[in-house]
């Protein structure tokens, strides 16, 4: 926990006790603000234990939702509140939910509590893993060791020149992981030899894999689910095809397009809205996004969006497992804006690349 947590935390509920919140909740500088929410996961299983940054349990979803209802906030579609934002026609405490990647678990957890309250969202998806609709490698390379910590891996004939790895430890976890990935692109594993890999591992460390598989778990949005979640009013948007934001002008416009070329294939429209892998935004961007016709990007920068803000720097609130409710209310009023903040390292959040 941050030296300055507790500090915040006092100071949000003492601004609450004092009516602070509801004040500027329904203020005049409040309705020109809008509060996007970014979530990455819902948990099936026990995602939430094994990396509570990303996944969240459906209850806590749930309980987010309702702690909106019950504020009389106005959950609105990205591109509605975004033209609001820009016409200063925004309605009182105005919010937007935005779901990163694309897991499958968004399918089968978080939109049925969406249904529950009537309310839109944004996907924002990354395509390879929805095309070849397997196990992401990077990540599941991660849980596979946290479900086998109580192990030693033994990886001779895997992995050239390593006998075995420690798994008690998140140091000596993320060593391994790192060791692995590391080996898987330096060969140019395809995504089939990745797939054998992560089979091996899992017997390795006597892990059901087969039950992983039933259920889906770090695996992204099918062909199928992507049809129905579109059918049924869900927005699909950009997050690049592989995960992966190139430095590189012409290596962007191709993630971009074949990330483009995949969604709308659902879409109505093409997708021009769009979300930074790993929420990590850089200047170059800026301008390769505009000549893709892309109308918004967003980061994972703490913050509320105005009409001043850089559409392609805008801020958003990464709601997670150890987020606490008083902190996501400070967010819906507005007064965490007047708090000093630290930046979320998503780099340390997400591994590198997703393919």
């Amino acid at each position: 926990m941050s030296i300055l947590r507790p500090a915040k935390l006092l100071t949000l509920r003492i601004g609450k006790m004092m009516g602070v919140f509801e004040a500027l909740g329904r203020s005049h500088w409040r309705k020109d603000q809008l509060l996007i929410l970014a979530y990455h996961g819902v948990s099936q299983d026990d995602e939430h234990e094994w990396d509570p940054d990303l996944y969240i349990t459906q209850d806590h979803f749930r309980n987010r939702m309702q702690a909106l209802k019950s504020y009389g906030c106005n959950v609105l579609p990205l591109a509605d509140a975004l033209q609001k934002l820009w016409t200063n026609t925004l309605p009182t405490c105005s919010v937007v939910l935005t779901f990163d990647d694309g897991g499958h678990d968004f399918y089968r957890r978080a939109f049925p509590v969406l249904k529950e309250f009537g309310w839109p969202s944004t996907v924002y998806l990354t395509s390879y893993y929805s095309q070849y609709n397997q196990p992401v490698f990077d990540v599941m390379c991660s849980y596979l060791l946290w479900k086998g910590r109580q192990c030693e891996l033994d990886v001779s004939g895997l992995l050239n020149g390593t006998v075995n790895f420690k798994l008690h430890g998140e140091v000596e976890r993320a060593d391994a992981v790192r060791s692995i990935r590391t080996y898987a692109r330096r060969e140019k594993f395809s995504a089939q030899q990745k797939d054998e890999l992560l089979k091996k591992l899992a017997e390795r460390l006597n892990v059901d894999y087969q039950a992983i598989l039933a259920k889906r778990i770090l695996h992204l949005l099918s062909v199928q689910e992507l049809r129905e979640l579109a059918s049924a009013g869900v927005d699909i948007q950009l997050h690049t095809h592989r995960h992966h934001a190139p430095k590189v002008r012409d290596a962007f416009f191709v993630e971009l397009e074949e990330n483009r070329r995949f969604i709308s294939k659902f879409t109505k429209f093409p997708p021009d809205h769009f979300s930074y892998p790993h929420g990590l935004y850089d200047p170059c961007y800026e301008a390769w996004l505009a000549a893709c016709d892309v109308a918004s990007a967003a980061t994972c920068e703490p913050g509320l969006a105005t009409k001043e803000c850089n559409r392609y720097k805008l801020p958003r609130l990464v709601d997670t497992s150890s987020l606490q409710m008083i902190e996501l209310e400070g967010w819906l009023s507005g007064f965490s804006k007047f708090l000093p903040r630290k930046a979320m390292s998503a780099a340390a959040l997400i591994p590198p690349f997703y393919y």
